[in-house]
């Protein structure tokens, strides 16, 4: 069977292999069903689907960040933010949260107003709708410690990048200290 992935927006793509011109194989994604498909993940790699939902094959990571340091970020955000919408990201050892770039509650509206959403449960829908940005992440910066240091993304013309805000130190700490600011003005005061 042609391995398929469906991404987060019910899209479905299939893994395709190609040759590189030094003739080693090379995978990507497609959503077309016809070509050079493969029925497995290549040993050594795995499917990776980014926040909007782009889909690739990547060679597997190694695990710096720990799964209970993801759910700590996850309980953070339901415990000190009202948010629903957003995705927590691994990149090698930086815990990245993305905020929708849209407003849930304003899309919502829109939804509702067109008479064919009628019969479907949009809390359930929306998501599939929805882009996500950057806006804060935690960098792991002493492994045997295990030091954060806090940043977010600094939206000014001359830097569009990361900044740092603060102290580093425990993730639990760093959670309940920065994670009230995102959706709020005190954001841009943080650095």
């Amino acid at each position: 069977m042609t391995l398929q992935h469906t991404n987060r927006r019910g899209k479905i793509f299939y893994i395709n292999q190609g040759v590189t011109t030094t003739g080693k194989p090379k995978y990507y994604f497609s959503s077309n069903s016809e070509g050079n498909l493969i029925n497995e993940v290549p040993e050594g790699f795995e499917v990776y689907e980014n926040p909007n939902a782009q889909v690739f094959l990547r060679k597997i990571q190694p695990k710096i960040i720990t799964d209970e340091e993801v759910a700590v970020v996850d309980n953070g955000m339901k415990k000190f933010t009202q948010l629903k919408y957003y995705l927590i990201d691994v990149k090698k050892n930086t815990i990245i949260l993305f905020l929708s770039n849209q407003n849930p509650v304003n899309l919502s509206e829109i939804f509702q107003s067109y008479h064919k959403f009628d019969a479907i449960d949009i809390p359930s829908v929306l998501p599939k709708y929805l882009d996500y940005s950057p806006l804060m992440q935690f960098v792991l910066i002493d492994e045997n410690k295990r030091i954060f240091n806090p940043q977010r993304y600094c939206f000014r013309g001359s830097v569009d990048d990361w900044i740092d805000i603060g102290e580093s130190g425990k993730l639990p700490e760093l959670v309940k200290t920065y994670l009230k600011h995102l959706e709020q003005d005190s954001f841009y005061d943080l650095f």
